[in-house]
């Protein structure tokens, strides 16, 4: 599943060439125009990492990286600010309003996506990871192998990216909004419904008759990775007692 970029830049060209380059790398890529705009959307949805454009029409990329920077959801979320203000007091300005690098126009495309991947790397290290571990599950990014006790389970394309994006945020619960978004896309319909089935198919596949469930579902909010199994506590079931047992 890529990670994802949001870029905020009002030159067409310069918006079309990051997006370009940002997708061949593996990242899905959101290009918005007007800093009013990426204010909003930044409220609705948070990438994986932004790249913002100093000089916008409607709010200026210091403005909205001050703002990210005060609310809970946005505060950690990293910054790369572009900008054709090469002297040191304005590259200081951009860092001390929140920003984590500075690239000045123009710059090596290049160089710009290795400061992406660096980014991400020290910032998102579980979505970069080649191998993902919860439990005894484990995923192998490379060879896309998926395993629980060492024995290799069999998963469909979907289901595979379902248990990737559950591994990737363990614990945290997901709807069925969310998990459409992450796993299918934005430009995908598909209904919610739809995600009741694959999670479904999922637990089939990673589940043998008293293996743990690892997948909770949280009546009325959707659904997570449990905790009790990234605890550690993914024995197998016990089975139910028999009647004579029972009676004693």
């Amino acid at each position: 599943m890529s990670l994802r970029v949001t870029v905020v830049e009002d030159e067409e060209a310069l918006g079309v060439l990051l997006r370009y380059n940002l997708e061949a790398e593996g990242y899905q890529v959101e290009v918005i125009a007007r800093g009013d705009e990426a204010d909003l959307r930044l409220k609705e949805d948070v990438p994986d990492l932004l790249v913002l454009d100093w000089m916008l029409p409607g709010l200026s990329g210091v403005e909205i990286c001050r703002r990210l920077r005060q609310r809970s959801e946005t505060a950690l979320l990293p910054v790369i600010m572009l900008t054709a203000r090469g002297e040191e007091s304005e590259r200081v300005q951009g860092l001390s309003v929140g920003a984590d690098d500075y690239v000045v126009k123009p710059f090596s495309m290049r160089e710009f996506t290795a400061r992406v991947k660096a980014m991400m790397r020290r910032a998102n290290p579980e979505k970069v990871a080649s191998v993902l571990s919860a439990g005894d599950l484990e995923i192998d990014r490379s060879s896309h192998r998926v395993r629980r006790a060492g024995r290799e389970l069999k998963l469909g394309p979907t289901e595979y990216k379902l248990l990737e994006f559950f591994m990737q945020a363990p614990g945290r619960v997901f709807n069925r909004e969310q998990l459409l978004d992450g796993v299918w896309g934005r430009d995908i319909y598909v209904d919610e419904r739809t995600v009741d089935v694959h999670v479904g198919r999922l637990r089939k596949a990673i589940n043998r008759s008293r293996d743990r469930d690892p997948i909770r579902t949280v009546r009325g909010a959707g659904y997570a990775l449990d905790e009790q199994f990234l605890a550690g506590k993914s024995s197998p079931q016990p089975r139910a007692r028999t009647k004579e047992a029972a009676t004693g």
